[in-house]
C-alpha cells in the first residue's frame, strides 16, 4: 500500500465481523487516519479503536448533514463502503461525489466465496464495467501490473459467515441502547431476523434430510432438469439491478416458460441460495405455481447446501444475476441470466433439449 500520510479514510458500514476493522488498522500503519461511523451495537462491536469511533445515533433523515459535518471536522478525503445501495451508503455517495472524494466500494466477491470485490465509485449495477466492452477490459488487463493471488484449496466457509452475522445481530439486540434511531436497511426488523436465523439453525437437521433425498430424487430419475440458481431476496444485486421487484415475479417468470417451452420428460429444479433462511415459503409458493401450470410432477425445490451435485449433472442453468452462474460456465452449460438490459427477456426461456 502506498504512503497515506495527509489522507483521512471514512468507514461506514462494513460485512459482519472484522474486515473492516483489520482495513482500518492496515490504513493506519501506511501513516493515513482511519476513523469508523457505527450505526448500531454491531458495528461498535467490530471496531477496536474507539478514539476513531463515531457514533451516528440520528435518524436516517439526520445522516447527510452529520455526514457534512464529519467529512468537515475530520478532512476526510476518501470514503469506504459495504454495499453502495443502502439508504445510508447512497447518500454518502452523493455527497461523496458531490465534495470530489475519492469513494471505495466493496462488495460480495463476483468471484465467489473467497474473494471480495473492491471497486473506486459504485459496484454491480454502478461499477465502471458496466460501461465498458470484453475487448476494453482485455486490453486494460493486459497493461496491469498487479500481482495475481490464487484462491486457496479452501474455499470458504458458510459457518464464520453465520457466526460473525449472529454475533453482529446480538450485539444489535443487546447493545443497541446507544442508538435508539437505528433502522435496518432491510424491510424485517433486527428482532425478527434474528428469528428468523434460530429457526433455521433449528430446522437445519430437517433440511439436510430433505436436501439429500430431493436430489438423490432428481439424479436417480434418469431424466434431464435445468437448475435454477436462487438469490436471496433482499440481496441487493437482485433488488437493485435486475427487472424484478420480489422473488414470487421471478417464479412465475421461470415457472411460465418452462411449462411453454420444455420437452415434456424435462424438470425443473430450484436450488436455495445457501443463506436462504426462510423469510418467505418458497416451497409453497414453487409448488403453487407449479400446480397452476399442470406440471407438478416435474418441479423440485432443494433446500440450501452445495452446488456441486446438481451442476455436475444438469442441462442448463437459470439466474438473474448471482455470481453461482460462473459454475455452470465453467462446466460448459447454457447460461440464461435474467439482468435487465443485458440478457433475453423472459419470455420464450430456452430450456434445452
Amino acid at each position: 500500500m502506498s504512503d497515506g500520510f495527509g489522507r483521512n479514510f471514512l468507514l461506514l458500514q462494513g460485512p459482519h465481523g472484522p474486515f473492516f476493522n483489520q482495513l482500518g488498522q492496515l490504513l493506519d500503519q501506511t501513516g493515513a487516519k482511519a476513523w469508523r461511523v457505527g450505526f448500531n451495537g454491531g458495528d461498535a462491536f467490530f471496531w477496536s479503536n474507539k478514539a476513531c469511533f463515531i457514533a451516528h445515533t440520528d435518524s436516517l433523515e439526520a445522516w447527510p448533514e452529520a455526514l457534512s459535518k464529519i467529512i468537515a471536522e475530520k478532512s476526510i478525503t476518501n470514503i469506504v463502503l459495504y454495499g453502495d445501495t443502502r439508504p445510508l451508503h447512497a447518500e454518502a455517495i452523493k455527497l461523496a461525489k458531490g465534495l470530489g472524494l475519492r469513494i471505495h466500494v466493496f462488495e460480495e466477491g463476483y468471484l465467489r466465496p473467497y474473494w471480495v470485490n473492491y471497486e473506486r465509485g459504485g459496484s454491480n449495477g454502478n461499477s465502471r464495467l458496466m460501461g465498458m466492452t470484453v475487448a476494453q477490459m482485455q486490453k486494460v488487463l493486459r497493461k496491469a501490473r498487479i500481482d495475481l493471488t490464487e484462491a486457496p484449496a479452501h474455499w470458504g466457509d458458510i459457518r464464520q459467515h453465520a457466526f460473525y452475522s449472529f454475533v453482529y445481530h446480538l450485539n444489535i439486540l443487546l447493545n443497541n441502547r446507544a442508538f435508539p434511531r437505528f433502522q435496518s436497511h432491510r424491510t424485517e426488523s433486527v428482532a425478527q431476523e434474528f428469528r428468523t436465523y434460530l429457526r433455521r439453525l433449528l430446522l437445519h437437521p430437517i433440511d439436510i434430510v430433505k436436501r439429500q433425498i430431493t436430489t438423490r430424487r432428481i439424479k436417480n430419475s434418469g431424466q434431464a432438469y435445468h437448475l435454477i440458481l436462487m438469490q436471496l431476496e433482499h440481496d441487493s444485486a437482485f433488488l437493485m439491478h435486475s427487472p424484478f421487484k420480489s422473488m414470487p415475479e421471478f417464479l412465475q417468470c421461470v415457472i411460465e416458460g418452462f411449462a411453454a417451452g420444455a420437452p415434456r420428460h424435462h424438470r425443473l429444479v430450484f436450488k436455495a441460495h445457501p443463506l436462504e433462511s426462510g423469510r418467505r415459503a418458497l416451497a409453497r409458493d414453487i409448488a403453487a405455481l407449479a400446480a397452476r401450470y399442470k406440471i407438478e410432477d416435474r418441479v423440485h425445490f432443494v433446500p440450501g447446501g452445495k452446488l456441486a451435485q446438481l451442476l455436475d449433472h444438469a442441462r442448463s442453468a437459470v439466474t438473474v444475476n448471482s455470481t453461482a452462474g460462473q459454475q455452470a460456465l465453467w462446466r460448459g452449460l447454457p447460461l440464461e441470466a435474467l439482468i435487465r438490459g443485458k440478457a433475453v427477456t423472459c419470455l420464450g426461456l430456452p430450456f434445452y433439449s
